[in-house]
Parts: structure tokens; C-alpha cells; sequence
């Protein structure tokens, strides 16, 4: 069994913790308040940043049914339109946004009835929106996806189209032809589009009357 270990009566060094002056202390405190406010704008960047985009998408819509409103659009000089021609044009959609590129142009028909007066036709058949193309042998605007088939003043003629082509409002400025294409036609708005009133025509057949194509 070992003895207990005697000391040689030298006093024990005792460690005496530090006491911070009011000067370190108060330097602590700025230091903790400094990184605290540092974390509180860092956050606050960081939630703002995604909050933009967020607010953009929410705000998108309304934003560009404003810019549309009152939206009027050249198509060039009237001297472009001879009378009694009809015209593929393309204009710069008032709605595009900066990635657009050449997505951002719409294209529509532009038909000369006389001196003074247009017509100016969305290139979207009121079926499902393929592109129509005017033939001026026949003077019909016919659609190649699924055989619908308009009058040269866009009434329908035939086919599955179940109104006349959408038609913009114009008018003559001295810069030339105009339109209003703030109303830009879709499928999901076209019950409320300019073209929804125009009549759903019925052809009578020459060799059969009173049976509708």
C-alpha cells in the first residue's frame, strides 16, 4: 500500500480568473451587436432575392394587361397595301418580354378594301390557331391542319372553325396603318376576343340546297 504523498510546504499557484474592464466588455457587446445586425441584413438580402422573382411572376399579368391597354402597333405605310390585295405582315408584340427574340413578332393579314378602309386578320385559324394562308385564286384563307376555310373578309366558310378569323381594330395615322394589339387572341380567349362576333356561316351546297357543309 503506498504512502500518501506529503507536500514540501510550498504554497499552491492558484489561477485567478481575469476580470474584463469596462472597456473589453463594452468592446464584446459592439462585436456581438455587429455580427447580430451582419446575420439580420444577410437574411434579409437572401429573402429579398427570392422574393423578386415570386412577386414578379405574381405582378406578371397585370403588369403586361397594362402595357397592352391602349397598345397600338404600326404595320407601315398604307402605300403598302395596294387595294384590293390581302398581305402577310408581321409586327413586334406590345407584350413581349426582353428573351423574346423572334418569338416576340406576330404576324397577321392586312386586306385593302379601299382607300380608307382595312381589314386586319390574327394569322390564327379560330380552330385550334395554325396559321392560315390566303389563296387569292380563290380568295379564301384556307387552314392546312385541318381544312378550315374562311371568306376573304374572314367569315368562316367551312371546316371545324366555329367563328370567323379574330380581327384587329385599326386606324390611319401619319405614320401609316395601325392596329390595336393589346387584345393579342388566344384558344382560351377567344369567346372574348374582337373576332367572336363575327357569324358562323353556312354554305349551301350548288348541286344539293338546303344541305349545310
Amino acid at each position: 500500500m503506498s504512502e500518501p504523498q506529503q507536500h514540501s510546504g510550498e504554497p499552491i499557484a492558484t489561477v485567478v480568473p481575469h476580470e474584463k474592464t469596462a472597456e473589453e466588455k463594452a468592446a464584446a457587446h459592439s462585436r456581438r451587436t455587429f455580427l447580430f445586425k451582419l446575420s439580420v441584413l444577410l437574411n434579409g438580402a437572401v429573402g429579398a432575392a427570392l422574393a423578386v422573382p415570386i412577386v414578379g411572376y405574381l405582378l406578371g399579368p397585370a403588369s403586361r394587361k397594362a402595357e397592352a391597354e391602349g397598345a397600338w402597333v404600326g404595320l407601315g405605310s398604307a402605300d403598302n397595301f395596294p387595294v384590293g390585295e390581302t398581305r402577310l405582315v408581321d409586327f413586334e408584340s406590345p407584350v413581349k418580354g426582353l428573351g423574346d427574340g423572334e418569338t416576340g413578332k406576330v404576324a397577321c393579314w392586312v386586306r385593302r378594301i379601299s382607300a380608307s378602309q382595312f381589314q386586319v386578320f390574327a394569322i390564327n385559324c379560330a380552330h385550334l390557331g395554325c396559321p392560315v394562308r390566303w389563296f387569292s385564286e380563290s380568295k379564301l384563307f384556307m387552314c392546312p391542319c385541318h381544312g378550315g376555310a374562311y371568306y376573304e373578309n374572314g367569315d368562316r366558310a367551312s371546316g371545324p372553325p366555329e367563328r370567323g378569323l379574330f380581327e384587329y381594330k385599326y386606324k390611319l395615322t401619319g405614320d401609316g396603318l395601325m392596329i390595336h394589339a393589346g387584345d393579342m387572341p388566344t384558344l382560351a380567349t377567344q369567346a372574348s376576343c374582337a373576332g367572336k362576333d363575327k357569324p358562323l356561316v353556312q354554305i349551301q351546297a350548288a348541286t344539293n340546297p338546303g344541305e349545310e357543309v
